[in-house]
């Protein structure tokens, strides 16, 4: 998901004292995030991000010292608008399986701006990634398998869906499928190749009613 269509030790920004970035450590970001989504965390330095904003290696160290923690920040700032996404689905959806259709369609609509989960395109390099840069992409994914785990209980109850495993196991295998399709459509450019996956996803869980 990116930020354009709808942040982990010590403050991610020098902007405000415990707060969120500031309006420039927030342009930091978005540019950062948009070069992390397209060509990944190692495929992009603050030269690129200097460039694209017209400033100062110098000024992206003053909101961000170090790569690293400008990493974490992004992942924290992620997951805060992914987790209000989930938010608003929960708040203005009834039915537990459209939930899920609107949960698929947070990926579509980024895979169709050319860009990749931002942290599913960090897992790719998770080996290579500080610390607690992986602690914070650990957190990203333990909040939507949760909240996958959640939706899916609720349609069991609501009779809207019927499993063979446990909703735990179907919401790990969901958001597996949906972070790997994903990378498989972006190698054809071909947003089609996901919508087919996630359609299947979300039939397996209709036909087994």
């Amino acid at each position: 998901m990116s930020t354009t269509h709808r942040r982990a030790a010590g403050p991610p920004s020098r902007d405000t004292a415990g707060a969120r970035p500031g309006a420039q450590a927030q342009r930091i970001l978005d540019v950062a995030e948009e070069l992390a989504q397209r060509r990944g965390y190692n495929g992009f330095s603050y030269a690129d991000i200097a460039e694209r904003l017209g400033v100062t290696k110098a000024s992206l160290h003053y909101h961000f010292a170090s790569k690293a923690a400008l990493g974490r920040a992004l992942i924290d700032r992620y997951h805060r608008v992914f987790a209000a996404a989930l938010q608003a689905i929960e708040r203005e959806v009834a039915d537990p399986l459209e939930q899920l259709q609107h949960y698929v369609l947070l990926y579509e609509r980024v895979l169709s701006d050319e860009r990749m989960c931002l942290c599913g395109m960090l897992a790719a390099e998770f080996t290579t990634l500080p610390e607690p840069m992986q602690a914070g992409l650990r957190r990203f994914f333990d909040a939507n398998e949760r909240w996958l785990t959640a939706a899916l209980a609720r349609g069991l109850r609501a009779e809207r869906v019927r499993l063979r495993e446990s909703a735990r196991a179907r919401a790990r295998l969901l958001l597996g499928a949906l972070e790997g399709a994903m990378l498989v459509a972006r190698s054809y450019g071909d947003t089609a190749r996901f919508r087919a996956v996630a359609q299947q996803l979300l039939e397996d869980l209709r036909g087994a009613v």
